[in-house]
């Protein structure tokens, strides 16, 4: 996609841009201090303002006309402006984009040996919206935001610079996009993408699916979680519900467990963690039963299995405010499920990726599972998603993931 002729040319001085302004009874500190977005009950959104197209590159200005930040606009959002720099001398476009990512990839190669890793995690890494994830020489790319959609052919000039790709996905799947106004047009953007590509991880070694696989095919964030709760299945069985392609289950298989079983509703997903399993030289050891992870669990306990160590990383139960009251109870009951399938001894992990539940309330939600399953046990770790997902200091979304574990009595 080209760079329509409303945003931002590269002549970036005082008044070669459009104007956006804060309604006279906002205050913009909050945004001097760093909150990177403003809301459209905020701003000034005329006529003018609303006829610009959206992913168009403004200034952002107080109610007296005093600079903010450059911000995009997209006037059909709640989200309407995002900041994306405190400069106002700065042009938007390849050179622009190539620096935001020299300074993501410098940071990412000083804590990864291997090219496997969220490259870019929007906000919290100067590129609202946008979502970049490396499979070796392959790309994985979520325009989440209307101006990223709208820079899309400066982002991958600047992306081929930096990293001369083999191939490029865009994926375009997921809520953020609708709530921008976006479509769903995702595809290989350019060159050959491998079926599948093995991702070597946590000793493991993953099949990432980056064309129908889940969001961008793996998910990177859980890789200390997964290490952690490993270490604690070595020597014994490991139980890893709503598995996905296995990514607590491989990892304790690489870390010594005797046997894994992964349980998810996805066939294609269960294929791929076998596959897993086999590349990784675990093959007989993993086991997996596809179906509802509420209805397995359930079944499980009736049967009376027990396992030393139980994982629950389910989908995002609480994806906005409005489901948040139906997610933790959905949490508790995954706790209470769980809780009754860990051998007396062993160790209990729960997970969450919603945004609307904070970690407080997931614990304890979980916590009175956990009661109600009439166990009792120590917290023994608290995780968060891996460092190549940063946190953006002002913005408590981009702290999704949470996790828990316990050792139950």
């Amino acid at each position: 996609m080209t760079a329509s002729p409303n945003i931002d040319t590269g002549a970036a001085q005082k008044g070669q841009r459009p104007e956006l302004r804060l309604r006279p009874n906002k205050t913009p500190q909050r945004l001097r201090r760093g909150f990177p977005w403003a809301y459209d009950n905020e701003l000034v959104l005329d006529r003018r303002t609303r006829k610009l197209a959206p992913g168009t590159v403004v200034d952002l200005l107080d109610a007296d006309r005093g600079f903010i930040a450059v911000a995009a606009l997209n006037p059909s959002s709640k989200i309407a402006a995002r900041v994306i720099d405190t400069d106002r001398g700065a042009a938007v476009g390849r050179d622009w984009f190539l620096a935001r990512l020299r300074a993501a990839l410098a940071f990412r190669k000083r804590v990864f040996c291997t090219p496997y890793y969220r490259l870019v995690h929007a906000e919290a890494d100067g590129l609202p919206g946008l979502i970049v994830d490396r499979f070796g020489d392959t790309l994985a790319v979520q325009p989440n935001s209307a101006w990223a959609e709208a820079y899309w052919s400066d982002l991958m000039d600047a992306l081929k610079a930096l990293l001369a790709p083999s191939a490029v996905v865009k994926n375009t799947s997921g809520r953020a996009r609708g709530l921008e106004g976006l479509p769903d047009d995702g595809g290989v953007a350019f060159g050959a993408v491998p079926s599948l590509i093995p991702v070597p991880m946590n000793g493991a070694t993953y099949m990432a699916d980056l064309i129908s696989g889940q969001k961008t095919g793996l998910f990177f964030d859980q890789r200390d979680n997964q290490a952690f709760v490993a270490g604690l299945a070595r020597g014994g069985s490991m139980l890893d519900v709503f598995s996905h392609v296995g990514g607590f289950g491989l990892a304790a298989l690489a870390a010594g467990a005797n046997s894994a079983l992964c349980v998810d509703s996805s066939a294609k997903a269960l294929d791929l963690a076998r596959k897993g399993a086999v590349a990784t030289g675990h093959g007989a050891r993993l086991t997996t039963r596809q179906g509802d992870g509420f209805d397995t669990m359930a079944a499980l306990a009736a049967d009376d299995a027990r396992f030393d160590a139980v994982v629950c990383d389910p989908p995002a139960f609480a994806p906005a405010k409005s489901a948040l009251q139906a997610g933790l109870r959905a949490y508790e009951r995954v706790a209470r499920l769980g809780a009754m399938l860990v051998a007396p001894g062993g160790y209990l992990t729960l997970c969450s990726c919603s945004h609307a539940a904070g970690l407080d309330a997931f614990r304890d939600v979980s916590l009175r599972g956990i009661s109600k399953a009439g166990r009792q046990g120590a917290l023994i770790r608290t995780g968060f998603a891996g460092v190549d997902h940063p946190v953006h200091p002002a913005l408590a979304e981009t702290a999704y993931l949470k996790s828990i574990t316990l050792r139950l009595f």
